[in-house]
């Protein structure tokens, strides 16, 4: 490896000897197979060393390998290779007259490592995007080819798995028909007296952003599907100008609003797949806790706004329906999610981000695996039912421990 290379927003340099772009499965399959060390960078959208392989370690990325994308429309799935990112993978399926249920915010990241991370978007009826996976194929540590299919007793285990498996170079989706959603977006949301799960189910999905200078939501974005019926939104106003989810920034990189109809990958992300995002300069945490302490933890954080919005760009709130991975933060459990996107600024972030979770630590949240946070890994670890399966499947497969970072050894305890 020659040069500097960081993540996307610059806060982690990584420390690897090498880093290797394999064209082929077999090369990729050799390289595995010598190293001591193995971690995949996928888009570099992470915020902490979850791929930081240490000095003695190969870091792969899988960009240069096929970016294959099989539809198989009698089945209604896609195979993806593990290189493709949501942007690609969204206009394939949808030429093909396919739709995935749902995308995060940005369709810049890639496929495989949103999965592995427990990457989503909302909507209190979606799950996060490994909910839909139903075949993993893996690299493993001897450069052997491990398929992990639904209903296999280890499957729930390999889908959201922080790469400590293997190397992820295909995934099976499933798919459902293509659809259309309009986008509206609506201003200044009170806290007081919400009603937050009738607000949280008023589109497909919804998210609601604040800056917390002051309670309340500055806006509230509605994904509504063309093939359900439209409902009001008596609680705010609708916005009289296009919307960026962060003051300041300029609107026309965002997905277009006004209920305008259009294709479900053109709507459900926040932002254009045209557009190259931001240049990273910020930081980014989120907390995945209960939904039924929804209400609770936000006017927690109304408590130490004071504190948490001079070094704040802007706090988005979103859903996501319960899953059974075993590693995933909406593991078990409906789930409110709530983000935060800090300037970039490491050493005015960390205290703050301290205090965000000593005010929610009563709602037992689970940080996004990708995302920073200061919480001990032991108090990680005792919100995860599954985790002693998970370390168990990781030996099985991995027994030296060859996909094990600092940052999977430390979060895991494997």
């Amino acid at each position: 490896m020659t040069g500097t290379l960081t993540n996307w927003a610059g806060n982690i340099t990584y420390s690897a000897g090498e880093l290797h772009r394999p064209q082929s499965l077999d090369a990729l399959a050799a390289l595995v197979a010598a190293a001591t060390r193995v971690r995949v960078l996928g888009s570099g959208h992470s915020f902490n060393t979850i791929a930081e392989p240490g000095d003695d370690g190969v870091l792969l990325s899988l960009t240069a390998l096929p970016s294959a994308v099989d539809v198989d429309s009698g089945a209604r799935t896609v195979r993806v290779a593990g290189g493709v990112r949501y942007a690609e993978l969204a206009r394939r399926v949808h030429r093909a007259g396919f739709a995935l249920p749902n995308m995060a915010s940005l369709p810049h990241i890639s496929v495989a490592g949103s999965v592995a991370t427990g990457t989503h978007g909302s909507g209190v009826t979606n799950g996060s995007l490994a909910s839909v996976v139903r075949e993993v194929e893996l690299v493993t540590a001897d450069g052997s080819t491990v398929t992990v299919g639904r209903g296999e007793e280890r499957f729930d285990g390999a889908v959201t798995s922080l790469g400590a498996l293997g190397v992820v170079t295909a995934l099976t989706l499933d798919l459902e028909p293509a659809f259309e959603v309009s986008q509206h977006v609506f201003t200044e949301l009170p806290l007081a007296g919400l009603d937050f799960e009738t607000v949280a189910a008023a589109a497909y999905s919804v998210s609601l952003f604040t800056d917390w200078v002051r309670p309340g939501f500055r806006q509230v974005w509605l994904k509504r599907r063309t093939d359900q019926p439209p409902a009001d939104f008596p609680w705010a106003a609708p916005a009289t100008a296009a919307m960026h989810p962060v003051p300041g920034m300029p609107a026309v990189n965002c997905t277009e609003q006004f209920g305008v109809p259009g294709p479900w990958h053109e709507r459900l992300p926040h932002f254009r797949a045209e557009f190259t995002p931001s240049s990273g300069a910020e930081l980014q945490s989120e907390y995945l806790l209960p939904r039924a302490r929804a209400l609770e933890a936000l006017h927690a954080l109304d408590a130490v706004r004071d504190t948490v919005s001079p070094v704040l760009q802007v706090c988005e709130v979103r859903t996501v329906a319960a899953d059974r991975q075993w590693l995933s933060p909406a593991y078990g459990r409906d789930t409110v999610a709530l983000h935060f996107t800090w300037v970039a600024d490491t050493a005015a972030v960390l205290p703050v981000v301290r205090r965000v979770e000593e005010a929610l630590d009563a709602f037992g949240p689970r940080p996004h695996w990708g995302k920073v946070y200061t919480m001990p890994s032991s108090v990680v670890r005792g919100r995860y039912p599954r985790l002693a399966d998970f370390a168990s499947l990781a030996a099985a497969l991995d027994p030296a421990g060859k996909f094990r970072n600092a940052f999977v050894r430390e979060a895991l305890g494997v």
